[in-house]
């Protein structure tokens, strides 16, 4: 089943973003999904919100999710963001171009 993932990065503003795609892309970018280096990823969009960056994705499963966290998270905790829970709820509807 698809999840919805938003990740608040309180503090945190867009260095802090292009910072971790750069880590998680091995400084190749994120233009499309390939570019990531785990599959199951179906949205992507993320923005400053009031007090810091959010990121919100729909993922195909949350055992994608979690495999992608094996990459992403320890490049996080790197640069001192331990404590990121996101908020995970399942998708009733995804609708693609």
């Amino acid at each position: 089943m698809a999840i919805i993932v938003t990740f608040d990065l309180p503090g945190a503003g867009q260095d802090l973003y292009d910072t971790v795609i750069d880590r998680v892309t091995q400084g190749q970018g994120f233009t499309r999904f390939a570019d990531l280096p785990n599959p199951g990823l179906l949205s992507h969009a993320a923005g400053p919100v009031d007090g810091g960056f959010r990121v919100t994705e729909i993922w195909e499963s949350e055992e994608a999710l979690a495999h992608h966290a094996q990459t992403f998270a320890p490049v996080l905790a790197a640069l001192g963001h331990t404590d990121l829970k996101p908020t995970i709820i399942p998708a009733h509807h995804y609708v693609t171009r």
